[in-house]
């Protein structure tokens, strides 16, 4: 049987940077102890998460087909 530590990931403490350049500490199994992880995308800025710029593009009549096959379902 394996040992606990060969299948486990280690927590380590790491610095997160958000996008509007704010800062927290937090455990992760990201890197090694220390590092720092800057995202690209966060909570704060996406509109995914804030409810902002939210709209479908119809590439190709997807969309159209889509709700002409499902257009008395709902």
């Amino acid at each position: 049987m394996k040992k606990a530590e060969d299948f486990h990931p280690h927590y380590h403490m790491i610095k997160v940077v958000m996008t509007d350049g704010t800062t927290f500490n937090t455990y992760s199994t990201y890197g090694s102890e220390g590092d720092t992880l800057t995202l690209d995308v966060d909570p704060k800025t996406h509109p995914a998460w804030t409810g902002q710029n939210q709209h479908l593009v119809d590439r190709g009549g997807r969309l159209s087909r889509f709700k002409k096959k499902f257009e008395g379902m709902f």
